[in-house]
Protein backbone atom coordinates (compact mmCIF):
# COMPACT_ATOMS: atom_id res chain seq x y z
CA UNK A 1 0.00 0.00 0.00
CA UNK A 2 1.38 3.42 -0.97
CA UNK A 3 2.01 5.98 1.76
CA UNK A 4 0.13 9.28 1.75
CA UNK A 5 1.74 12.64 1.03
CA UNK A 6 1.56 13.59 4.70
CA UNK A 7 3.23 10.37 5.84
CA UNK A 8 5.91 10.63 3.14
CA UNK A 9 6.82 14.21 4.07
CA UNK A 10 6.95 13.34 7.76
CA UNK A 11 9.26 10.38 7.03
CA UNK A 12 11.42 12.42 4.66
CA UNK A 13 11.85 15.34 7.05
CA UNK A 14 12.66 13.06 9.98
CA UNK A 15 15.16 10.94 8.05
CA UNK A 16 16.97 13.83 6.38
CA UNK A 17 16.35 16.55 8.99
CA UNK A 18 14.64 18.76 6.40
CA UNK A 19 11.68 21.12 6.44
CA UNK A 20 9.97 20.20 3.18
CA UNK A 21 6.30 21.19 2.99
CA UNK A 22 5.37 19.82 -0.43
CA UNK A 23 6.13 16.60 -2.27
CA UNK A 24 6.91 18.53 -5.45
CA UNK A 25 9.92 20.12 -3.73
CA UNK A 26 11.61 16.75 -4.16
CA UNK A 27 11.81 17.57 -7.88
CA UNK A 28 15.13 19.33 -7.29
CA UNK A 29 16.64 15.86 -6.83
CA UNK A 30 18.59 16.62 -3.65
CA UNK A 31 16.29 14.72 -1.27
CA UNK A 32 16.17 11.66 -3.53
CA UNK A 33 19.97 11.58 -3.61
CA UNK A 34 20.22 11.73 0.16
CA UNK A 35 17.61 9.04 0.71
CA UNK A 36 19.78 6.69 -1.35
CA UNK A 37 22.84 7.91 0.56
CA UNK A 38 21.12 6.95 3.83
CA UNK A 39 21.01 3.36 2.54
CA UNK A 40 24.52 2.99 1.11
CA UNK A 41 26.42 5.85 2.75
CA UNK A 42 28.74 6.43 -0.21
CA UNK A 43 26.83 8.75 -2.53
CA UNK A 44 29.03 11.80 -3.40
CA UNK A 45 26.95 14.31 -1.47
CA UNK A 46 29.48 17.08 -2.20
CA UNK A 47 28.17 17.04 -5.77
CA UNK A 48 24.53 17.36 -4.72
CA UNK A 49 23.03 20.85 -4.58
CA UNK A 50 20.44 20.70 -1.82
CA UNK A 51 19.42 24.33 -2.43
CA UNK A 52 19.23 24.04 -6.22
CA UNK A 53 17.07 26.76 -7.79
CA UNK A 54 17.32 26.15 -11.54
CA UNK A 55 16.33 23.23 -13.72
CA UNK A 56 19.88 22.63 -14.95
CA UNK A 57 20.92 22.22 -11.30
CA UNK A 58 18.05 19.77 -10.75
CA UNK A 59 19.26 17.77 -13.77
CA UNK A 60 22.80 17.71 -12.37
CA UNK A 61 21.46 16.23 -9.12
CA UNK A 62 19.57 13.54 -11.02
CA UNK A 63 22.72 12.67 -12.98
CA UNK A 64 24.38 11.88 -9.65
CA UNK A 65 21.38 9.72 -8.74
CA UNK A 66 21.42 7.92 -12.10
CA UNK A 67 25.11 7.12 -11.69
CA UNK A 68 24.47 5.58 -8.28
CA UNK A 69 21.52 3.56 -9.61
CA UNK A 70 23.78 2.19 -12.35
CA UNK A 71 26.62 1.43 -9.94
CA UNK A 72 24.34 -0.29 -7.41
CA UNK A 73 22.43 -2.08 -10.21
CA UNK A 74 19.11 -0.57 -9.14
CA UNK A 75 16.72 -1.54 -11.92
CA UNK A 76 14.45 1.51 -11.87
CA UNK A 77 14.17 4.11 -14.64
CA UNK A 78 14.28 7.68 -13.33
CA UNK A 79 11.81 9.94 -15.21
CA UNK A 80 14.07 12.97 -14.94
CA UNK A 81 12.23 15.11 -17.50
CA UNK A 82 9.01 14.78 -15.51
CA UNK A 83 10.45 15.06 -12.02
CA UNK A 84 12.40 18.29 -12.65
CA UNK A 85 9.14 20.04 -13.58
CA UNK A 86 8.29 19.76 -9.86
CA UNK A 87 4.78 18.47 -10.45
CA UNK A 88 3.09 16.84 -7.48
CA UNK A 89 1.83 13.60 -9.07
CA UNK A 90 5.11 12.63 -10.76
CA UNK A 91 7.15 13.25 -7.62
CA UNK A 92 4.57 11.56 -5.40
CA UNK A 93 4.81 8.36 -7.44
CA UNK A 94 8.60 8.37 -7.43
CA UNK A 95 8.78 9.21 -3.71
CA UNK A 96 6.40 6.33 -2.97
CA UNK A 97 8.65 3.96 -4.92
CA UNK A 98 11.82 5.22 -3.25
CA UNK A 99 10.17 4.82 0.18
CA UNK A 100 9.38 1.16 -0.58
CA UNK A 101 12.96 0.67 -1.79
CA UNK A 102 14.27 2.27 1.41
CA UNK A 103 12.05 0.05 3.57
CA UNK A 104 13.51 -3.03 1.85
CA UNK A 105 17.17 -1.97 1.90
CA UNK A 106 17.83 0.37 4.82
CA UNK A 107 20.12 -1.30 7.34
CA UNK A 108 18.63 0.44 10.37
CA UNK A 109 21.82 2.14 11.60
CA UNK A 110 22.13 5.77 12.66
CA UNK A 111 22.29 8.28 9.81
CA UNK A 112 23.59 11.83 10.35
CA UNK A 113 21.90 13.60 7.47
CA UNK A 114 23.20 17.08 8.35
CA UNK A 115 26.82 15.93 8.55
CA UNK A 116 26.55 14.02 5.26
CA UNK A 117 25.43 17.15 3.40
CA UNK A 118 28.06 19.29 5.14
CA UNK A 119 25.52 21.35 7.05
CA UNK A 120 23.56 22.46 3.98
CA UNK A 121 20.39 24.38 4.99
CA UNK A 122 17.30 22.38 5.86
CA UNK A 123 14.96 24.94 4.33
CA UNK A 124 12.86 23.65 1.43
CA UNK A 125 14.16 24.66 -2.01
CA UNK A 126 12.47 27.64 -3.62
CA UNK A 127 10.25 26.64 -6.52
CA UNK A 128 8.52 29.00 -8.92
CA UNK A 129 4.76 28.74 -8.49
CA UNK A 130 2.01 30.70 -10.22
CA UNK A 131 0.58 33.63 -8.34
CA UNK A 132 -2.59 32.46 -6.60
CA UNK A 133 -5.89 34.19 -7.28
CA UNK A 134 -6.32 35.01 -3.60
CA UNK A 135 -3.02 36.88 -3.42
CA UNK A 136 -3.52 38.60 -6.75
CA UNK A 137 -6.78 40.14 -5.55
CA UNK A 138 -5.12 42.25 -2.87
CA UNK A 139 -5.90 45.97 -3.23
CA UNK A 140 -9.01 47.08 -5.10
CA UNK A 141 -12.07 45.98 -3.20
CA UNK A 142 -10.01 44.31 -0.49
CA UNK A 143 -10.50 47.17 1.93
CA UNK A 144 -14.25 47.40 1.34
CA UNK A 145 -17.11 45.07 2.14
CA UNK A 146 -20.70 45.47 0.97
CA UNK A 147 -20.03 49.04 -0.23
CA UNK A 148 -19.11 50.24 3.28
CA UNK A 149 -15.85 52.10 3.88
CA UNK A 150 -14.21 50.96 7.14
CA UNK A 151 -12.95 53.48 9.68
CA UNK A 152 -9.38 52.51 8.85
CA UNK A 153 -10.16 52.73 5.13
CA UNK A 154 -7.34 55.23 4.48
CA UNK A 155 -4.68 52.89 5.85
CA UNK A 156 -6.14 49.89 4.02
CA UNK A 157 -6.09 51.74 0.73
CA UNK A 158 -2.44 52.68 1.14
CA UNK A 159 -1.13 49.44 2.65
CA UNK A 160 -2.79 46.67 0.70
CA UNK A 161 -1.83 47.91 -2.80
CA UNK A 162 1.77 48.13 -1.55
CA UNK A 163 1.56 44.51 -0.41
CA UNK A 164 0.25 43.52 -3.82
CA UNK A 165 3.05 45.39 -5.58
CA UNK A 166 5.69 43.79 -3.36
CA UNK A 167 4.19 40.38 -4.02
CA UNK A 168 4.22 40.95 -7.77
CA UNK A 169 7.78 42.27 -7.66
CA UNK A 170 8.90 39.15 -5.80
CA UNK A 171 7.11 36.99 -8.35
CA UNK A 172 8.78 38.81 -11.25
CA UNK A 173 12.17 38.45 -9.57
CA UNK A 174 11.67 34.69 -9.11
CA UNK A 175 10.50 34.24 -12.69
CA UNK A 176 13.44 36.27 -14.01
CA UNK A 177 15.89 34.11 -12.08
CA UNK A 178 14.16 30.97 -13.36
CA UNK A 179 14.29 32.27 -16.95
CA UNK A 180 17.97 33.10 -16.60
CA UNK A 181 18.64 29.54 -15.47
CA UNK A 182 16.73 28.11 -18.41
CA UNK A 183 18.66 30.31 -20.84
CA UNK A 184 21.98 29.18 -19.38
CA UNK A 185 20.86 25.57 -19.64
CA UNK A 186 19.78 26.08 -23.25
CA UNK A 187 23.09 27.75 -24.20
CA UNK A 188 25.09 25.03 -22.46
CA UNK A 189 23.47 22.20 -24.42
CA UNK A 190 23.46 24.17 -27.67
CA UNK A 191 27.23 24.68 -27.44
CA UNK A 192 27.69 20.96 -26.83
CA UNK A 193 25.60 20.07 -29.89
CA UNK A 194 27.40 22.68 -31.98
CA UNK A 195 30.80 21.19 -31.07
CA UNK A 196 29.56 17.73 -32.03
CA UNK A 197 28.16 19.07 -35.32
CA UNK A 198 31.49 20.68 -36.26
CA UNK A 199 33.45 17.57 -35.30
CA UNK A 200 31.18 15.30 -37.37
CA UNK A 201 31.14 17.66 -40.34
CA UNK A 202 34.94 17.97 -40.35
CA UNK A 203 35.42 14.21 -40.21
CA UNK A 204 32.84 13.67 -42.96
CA UNK A 205 34.72 16.10 -45.24
CA UNK A 206 37.97 14.26 -44.61
CA UNK A 207 36.37 10.91 -45.44
CA UNK A 208 34.72 12.27 -48.57
CA UNK A 209 38.11 13.58 -49.74
CA UNK A 210 39.47 10.05 -49.36
CA UNK A 211 36.48 8.53 -51.14
CA UNK A 212 35.25 6.88 -47.95
CA UNK A 213 32.03 6.92 -45.96
CA UNK A 214 31.03 6.37 -42.33
CA UNK A 215 27.50 5.18 -41.58
CA UNK A 216 27.74 6.09 -37.90
CA UNK A 217 28.67 9.69 -38.64
CA UNK A 218 25.79 9.98 -41.10
CA UNK A 219 23.40 8.62 -38.45
CA UNK A 220 24.68 11.25 -36.01
CA UNK A 221 24.05 13.96 -38.59
CA UNK A 222 20.50 12.70 -39.09
CA UNK A 223 19.88 12.99 -35.36
CA UNK A 224 21.35 16.49 -35.21
CA UNK A 225 19.28 17.78 -38.12
CA UNK A 226 16.04 15.90 -37.44
CA UNK A 227 12.96 17.70 -36.15
CA UNK A 228 10.59 16.49 -33.49
CA UNK A 229 7.88 14.18 -34.77
CA UNK A 230 4.63 16.02 -35.24
CA UNK A 231 6.33 19.42 -35.31
CA UNK A 232 4.26 22.07 -37.06
CA UNK A 233 4.82 25.72 -37.84
CA UNK A 234 3.03 27.74 -35.12
CA UNK A 235 -0.19 29.44 -36.13
CA UNK A 236 0.28 32.94 -37.42
CA UNK A 237 3.71 32.17 -38.91
CA UNK A 238 3.58 31.52 -42.66
CA UNK A 239 5.60 28.79 -44.29
CA UNK A 240 8.80 29.90 -46.02
CA UNK A 241 7.42 28.89 -49.41
CA UNK A 242 4.21 30.88 -49.04
CA UNK A 243 3.99 34.02 -51.16
CA UNK A 244 1.74 37.03 -50.93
Amino acid sequence: MNASRTDLLAWLNELLQLNYTKVEQCGTGGAYCQIIDSIYGDLPMQRVKMMAKHEYEFIANFKVLQTVFKTKKIDKPIPVEKLVKCKMQDNLEFLQWIKRFWDSNYGGGAYDAVARRKGAPADPPATVAPLSAGKANLGVGAGRAGGRTPISGHRSASTQPNEAVQLLQTQVKDLSAHLEGLEKERDFYFEKLRDIEILVQTQMEVLEGEGKDDVTLRDIQKILYSTEEGFEVPEGQPDDEETF
